[in-house]
């Protein structure tokens, strides 16, 4: 028997494409917790390395997201913001939107309905 929380289904999934030489679109799915936040960090530090990154970061498929998920974006966002680059977030669900809301973050960080959104407002 597994354990609680422990459902494969709801394990996080972070798949990278390239929209655009210069923008990489980073989907996740499932549950950002503590559990999964370390993958979460690998994902990103691998982006960072990119000379100017832009990062638009797709919710559309993420279940959860707990404090250890929202500072992973913050440390990330610090480093992009230091080299010209940026980091987004699309298609938030309604949880995810009111939780950035609630703390802060839809201030810190540009939020879109769509990932398109979120790309066409970088080429402008």
């Amino acid at each position: 028997m597994k354990p609680l929380n422990q459902d494969e289904s709801d394990a996080m999934q972070a798949t990278v494409t390239d929209t655009r030489s210069d923008v990489a679109v980073l989907r996740l799915s499932g549950e950002l917790d503590a559990d999964t936040a370390t993958q979460l960090h690998k994902v990103l530090a691998e982006l960072l390395e990119r000379p100017v990154p832009r990062i638009v970061v797709d919710l559309s498929d993420l279940k959860f997201c707990d404090s250890v998920g929202l500072s992973a974006f913050i440390t990330a966002k610090q480093v992009i913001a230091a080299r010209g680059g940026w980091l987004s977030f699309a298609g938030a669900n309604r949880f995810l939107a009111s939780l950035l809301a609630t703390v802060g973050l839809s201030r810190y960080f540009a939020i879109f309905p769509e990932v398109e959104d979120a790309i066409a407002a970088a080429q402008m």
